[in-house]
Parts: C-alpha cells; structure tokens; sequence
C-alpha cells in the first residue's frame, strides 16, 4: 500500500510538473501590417520566431508605412511595420519607433542599360525631370521611363527625402508595391526605380550612387547613402499583449540579427 501511495504521488507531481511547464508557454496571435519592403525580414523573423514559440500566431500585411504606423495609432494592428523614419506628427500622436534593421535603398535599372554609377545630383535631376535622356548621362538615345512607389509608400518617402526631391518627382509610373517596381523596371530597357537592396534581384542592376555600391558592408559604415531603417512601431502608453511584447522583443534581439542578415537586411547595432 505504502508503495502505491508513493506510486501515487510521485504521478500527482509529475503531472503538476508538466502542467507548470505547458502554462508558461505563450500563446496567441500577433497582427502586424505595413511597409511591403519589410516583407522578407519579416518571414525570416516570424519563421524564427514560430520555432521558439509555437503558439503565437505572427500575422504579417504588407498595405504600406503609412497605413501600418496608422494602424497601431488606431487600435487595428499590435505592431506597424515602417521603412522610413517617424515623422513628427506620427510622433506627437504616440507612435513610438523600435529600429530592428537598416537598408539601403537601390537606384536600379534595366540590365541592358550601359549606366553603371550615377551622383546624387543626376539622380534628382532625372526623378524631378530634368535629364529626361539616357544619352545625356553616357547611356544609349533613349527616353527616361521614371518608375515609383505610390504616395504614402515608406520606400518613396525615404527616397525622396535623401535625395532632396520630396514633393517634386515627375513619374512615369507608380506602383503599389517594390515587387511592382523591379518586374517594370526589368521588363523596359530605358527604366529607372529604386527599391529595397533586400528585394533586389537579378533582373534588374543596381547602380552605384557617388561611386559607391549598395551592399551590406556599405549601408553598415555609412558610404552609400541612400539608405533607411525598418521600424516597428507601437504606441506610446498601450501595453502590448505578452505574445505581441515577446515577438518585439526577440526581433529586437542580437539572436535576430542572422535572420535579418539572411533577408537581405543588415543588423543595425
């Protein structure tokens, strides 16, 4: 008998021992929305993430800076999603901004195009119209089709504010997403776009911009200048649920940077 008790017992507590340790799991769901140029950071991010928390859900929807910082300031999301800086006024209503990756963003072109490295000033002078031929700039005689993001996108806002042509672009096209932007700009010979260095591929080349070329090492020491951060935000005095302050915080961690890296984006610290 005595041994049955113990017998007994010693389930009793294993059981409570095991019931402990399925309590302090986390769980629920995370909804986050916003720049469409964090969409690869953030599938490596959240596929991590999944691994160490199986029971939080990561919602991720890509409808632009604008729209994610919106969507924390209202209510409807946990955490925005910018590739640009907080402006001012997104500030004052409470938007608080968590730096968790820097990118560069690329001047790119048709690969067929012969221009390879253009200034800072040519740059503004083709958005704003006023080099309007590839000849002028040692290319082919041919047209400029200038291609960009819709207003309101993070990638435009960054772009156009560092290079100093904010407000004063002359597009040919706009497009709602960087996808849109790389597949028009590889499928036209004469087209110029910019886009995140993550979300660059080989259907388009990337340009060199004073002479030095995107890439990790360069957006990391400061050379290439056309670059930006990618930001979670939240809002100032709202707690976040415990899932949505876990996934902040592990994307914020020195354990994400191998996953930012491997998107294509660089570790800011």
């Amino acid at each position: 008998m005595k041994k049955l008790l113990t017998l007994a017992l010693a389930a009793v507590l294993m059981v409570s021992a095991l019931a402990g340790c399925f309590g302090q799991q986390k769980g629920g769901t995370v909804n986050t929305d916003g720049s469409t140029s964090m969409a690869d950071v953030m599938g490596a991010l959240t596929e991590a993430f999944k691994e160490k928390e199986p029971n939080i859900t990561v919602n991720y929807s890509g409808t632009g800076s604008g729209s994610g910082i919106s969507g924390v300031l209202d209510g409807t999301c946990d955490i925005g999603l910018s590739s640009r800086e907080l402006k001012q006024e997104e500030v004052d209503q409470g938007a608080v901004a968590h730096v968790v990756a820097l990118d560069g963003v690329a001047v790119v072109v048709n690969p067929k195009n012969t221009v390879t490295d253009l200034t800072t000033q040519q740059i503004a002078d083709i958005f704003t119209g006023k080099i309007t031929n590839w000849l002028d700039l040692g290319g082919a005689d041919a047209p400029i089709a200038v291609y960009g993001r819709e207003d309101g996108s993070g990638t435009r806002s960054a772009f156009e504010e560092i290079v100093g042509v904010e407000g004063a672009c002359v597009y040919t096209n706009e497009y709602g997403s960087t996808g849109d932007v790389i597949g028009n700009v590889a499928s036209n010979e004469n087209a110029i776009g910019y886009a995140s260095l993550s979300a660059v591929n080989d259907t388009v080349a990337a340009l060199k911009v004073n002479g030095v070329a995107p890439s990790e090492a360069t957006v990391k020491d400061g050379s290439y200048t056309i670059q930006r951060p990618f930001v979670m935000v939240t809002k100032d005095g709202v707690e976040l649920s415990e899932a949505a302050q876990a996934f902040l915080d592990f994307a914020s961690s020195e354990e994400a940077a191998e996953y930012i890296t491997a998107a294509g984006a660089v570790y800011p610290n």
